[in-house]
């Protein structure tokens, strides 16, 4: 991988869900039906960048983390991880991104195992990849410094395996010794780990090793790692805890004894037990108190510069993404719809469901209280079923009309909501009218009270008077409604008033801000209104 490629790439990732698809299913001759989690997403995050990944509950955010890291297997596409495909690695190699890639998990209270101390908690994926590592191909070697002494009296002996603590660079592990006369170098404590005296002699290795210094002829120092492999799990088990802000004498308590906020520390002590380049954050401050939240998201921060660490922060909560995050990616069920840096995806959304989501942010300035919000109409639809086209269409308050359709955007919504619902059957004529004021055999009205029915299901379906021109059609759609010729109603609506957005899928155009939109697709566009933030 070259400087500038990406830590990771995704790449029209898919995941489905199969329902209908047991040997019992398959038997009774039922089609499988694909729920569509994650349905062509496609990124990529930099090394050192924080990437956020933000959507309503349900559009596929964490299973875009889960399948990314291969905690799912993917239906389709591929993710990119230092070079090197996820999907094709075997062995010890996927072992490799094991230890590179790490996940902290949404829920503090269900990713700790309650049977397990939290000493045992940290230092289990130590065990589990037999951490430290040693390489007999790797080179140890010493930077020698002296005081007060001359260096070419000094002779260093280095232990083959100090690359367990001190990390290779280009083959060779470097350790750093000082040699100084006990004059310059004053009062020392020899039971110091690191520290050794010895006849008017005091040796220091700045790494976490130890240190042994002999006076003849010479002056002979010798480095070497004193614990055993137990110990070091237990001191990097003790070092992580300090470092997200817990004491070292709670290793041998369980999980039921700590906070909500202490307790995602533990994960996230976890996760950088073994060094990863790369984490996923899945809604790492839900669960917890505001106060709390902000404790955390400091903390990733400060180990993110400490570690030079790169993030896929999962969230649904804009003020988190807006506080730690570089570049933010919208989702919506299954698919990205725009990307762009922070600062200017806040200040200028362009997609229609990120300026929604950024309107439903409660202000706290009362220069506010009288901005404009546009409410989304409908519910998310299924991924069992999305919408042909744009997914956002059926809610879209921008949903795009025809060339030639005269007419303007809030009745244009109105009507397409209308049709949505004829589509889907989801109108009950059971209640329309007051006081049972229609009749209805087999889920058809008599012919004489057909144009009362329908100007009674017209008051309450559509909330503004239509144009005569439109008025006549939805009278005429309605009409088939009522007498229970629900599709021909459907293909009326449908005749006139299909869009663009439904007959395309919008993809995200090459901007270093893309969008996908047909609002900013001007041969698609056409005649529609200029989109407006």
């Amino acid at each position: 991988m070259s400087a500038d490629d990406p830590l990771v790439r995704v790449e029209d990732l898919r995941k489905y869900f199969w329902e209908n698809d047991s040997l019992l299913d398959r038997l009774l001759g039922g089609e499988p039906v694909p729920v569509r989690a994650v349905d062509g997403v496609s990124f990529d995050i930099d090394p050192g960048e924080t990437l956020g990944l933000v959507g309503e509950s349900g559009c596929g955010k964490s299973t875009t983390g889960e399948t990314l890291l291969r905690l799912q297997e993917p239906t389709d596409g591929d993710v990119v991880f230092d070079g090197e495909s996820v999907y094709d690695l075997e062995g010890d190699a996927l072992t490799d991104f094991r230890r590179g890639a790490q996940v902290v998990f949404q829920d503090p209270f269900s990713s700790l195992d309650p049977r397990m101390t939290i000493g045992g908690i940290v230092t289990q994926p130590l065990e589990i990849h037999d951490w430290p590592w040693t390489d007999p191909g790797v080179e140890s070697r010493a930077e020698l410094r002296t005081d007060g002494i001359s260096a070419d009296i000094v002779s260093v002996t280095v232990a083959d395996d100090v690359d367990k603590l001190v990390a290779p660079v280009d083959g060779v592990a470097t350790v750093h010794v000082t040699v100084r006369s006990s004059d310059v170098a004053g009062d020392v404590d020899p039971d110091e780990r690191g520290v050794d005296e010895a006849d008017g002699v005091v040796a220091e290795v700045a790494e976490d090793l130890s240190v042994d210094v002999e006076r003849g002829d010479g002056i002979d120092v010798r480095v070497s790692v004193d614990r055993s492999t137990k110990r070091l799990r237990l001191d990097r088990a003790r070092s992580l805890l300090e470092r997200v802000g817990l004491s070292i004498d709670q290793l041998d308590r369980y999980p039921h004894e700590f906070s909500g906020g202490q307790r995602q520390r533990i994960g996230i002590a976890r996760a950088l037990a073994l060094e990863p380049e790369f984490v996923v954050l899945d809604e790492p401050t839900s669960a917890l108190d505001v106060s709390v939240q902000a404790q955390v998201l400091n903390l990733l921060a400060d180990l993110q510069a400490e570690f030079d660490l790169t993030y896929l922060l999962i969230s649904h909560d804009l003020s988190v993404i807006r506080h730690v995050c570089d570049r933010v990616a919208v989702m919506y069920l299954g698919e990205i719809v725009e990307i762009g840096p922070v600062d200017e995806l806040f200040a200028d959304p362009k997609h229609p469901y990120t300026q929604a989501l950024l309107d439903s942010v409660p202000r706290a300035s009362t220069d506010e209280r009288e901005r404009e919000r546009e409410t989304l109409s409908g519910d998310v639809p299924s991924p069992r079923d999305p919408p042909s086209g744009c997914r956002f269409r059926t809610r879209c308050p921008k949903v795009i009309p025809p060339a030639d359709l005269e007419i303007d955007q809030e009745t244009y919504r109105e009507l397409m909501t209308l049709r949505e619902r004829v589509e889907s059957r989801d109108v009950s004529l059971e209640t329309v009218g007051d006081d049972g004021r229609f009749a209805l055999e087999n889920g058809t009205v008599s012919e004489a009270d057909v144009d009362a029915f329908v100007a009674a299901l017209k008051d309450r379906l559509l909330g503004t008077e239509l144009p005569a021109r439109h008025d006549a059609v939805v009278t005429e759609a309605l009409a088939s409604v009522a007498v229970g010729d629900w599709e021909a109603a459907a293909d009326r609506l449908r005749e006139e008033y299909e869009s663009v957005c439904e007959r395309r899928n919008p993809a995200l155009d090459a901007d270093e801000h893309p969008v996908a939109c047909h609002l900013y697709d001007a041969a698609e566009r056409r005649d529609a209104p200029a989109p407006e933030h």
